[in-house]
């Protein structure tokens, strides 16, 4: 086995920890298909895995695969999504169902390229799709890895600003030469990321690379570069959203607008944000008020 520990990475101890300590996900099983796969890595957008998991489940009883999605209404794919935020990515779903049984007949494709032609498919996506539904040695690139390369590579707290060409290189440079350690690999550096090597509270003592870590080596220095900006919710459009949302989800999919006009005080703030829902798709006007899409 091909062990890069010169730059930091000693992938036969990280692919061993991830043998003891990997989450039994229920996406990482035998025989789970692309297409599932593929859902799991939208819903999990920006969204804790505690929260995916009785979704994904959900959907896929619903809607097994692709062409079953595809024929769904969009209002029920709506209610369908939940909680999980960000419900744009529900009707994308379903778009991306759609150009699968249109143009891949019904099969999830396996290149990267292809895989960015499906509708709300990004680079991320693709890749993770590419590697862990068709085993391909791409490198696969979230938060987590970036932040695990920074510290156990390039000996800082943080990983900056992100660039997705120096990233991937970056990556690709660390994967095993065999294909099946690669994948494997991939898999094994995310879940470092999210269990030990996090942002706030890195367990170090308990992590597979802490000898060969740059950053350890350095004494832990303090990040003096660039921060992002914590994003709020409280407050915002995206909040107003998720509220106006919910009264039309968890409710027979229509409601008037005085019962709308309840949720939020701001009358402004409130008039943008419905305006927003009508204009992405979600929410339909109708006589006296408004609905879920038919």
């Amino acid at each position: 086995m091909t062990s890069t520990a010169a730059h930091g990475i000693d992938s036969p101890a990280l692919l061993s920890w991830f043998d003891r300590a990997g989450r039994p996900l229920p996406w990482r099983g035998e025989g789970v298909s692309a297409w599932e796969i593929l859902l799991c890595e939208v819903m999990s957008q920006q969204t804790p895995v505690a929260r995916v998991e009785p979704v994904w489940r959900a959907w896929l009883e619903r809607w097994p695969g692709p062409a079953e999605l595809a024929a769904a209404s969009p209002g029920e794919v709506i209610r369908m999504w939940g909680k999980l935020g960000y419900p744009r990515r529900a009707l994308r779903l379903q778009e991306c169902a759609l150009v699968v049984v249109d143009r891949f007949g019904g099969e999830v494709p396996t290149g990267v390229d292809d895989l960015l032609s499906l509708p709300g498919v990004g680079d991320y996506t693709a890749r993770a799709v590419a590697c862990f539904a068709h085993g391909q040695a791409v490198p696969v690139v979230d938060t987590n890895v970036r932040r695990v390369v920074a510290r156990a590579v390039n000996g800082v707290a943080e990983a900056g600003p992100p660039s997705n060409r120096r990233d991937l290189a970056a990556v690709e440079a660390l994967l095993p030469a065999r294909r099946a350690e690669a994948v494997a690999f991939s898999v094994a550096i995310m879940e470092l990321g999210a269990l030990v090597c996090t942002a706030r509270s890195p367990r170090c003592d308990d992590c597979p690379l802490a000898a060969s870590c740059a950053w350890v080596a350095a004494g832990k220095p303090e990040w003096d570069g660039p921060r992002r900006r914590a994003q709020t919710y409280a407050g915002t459009d995206r909040q107003v959203r998720g509220m106006l949302l919910d009264v039309l989800r968890d409710g027979d999919g229509t409601a008037t607008a005085s019962r709308l006009d309840a949720v939020w005080p701001d009358e402004v703030q409130r008039a943008r944000a419905l305006a927003s829902l009508v204009d992405d798709g979600l929410v339909v006007r109708v006589d006296e008020g408004y609905s879920l899409p038919g």
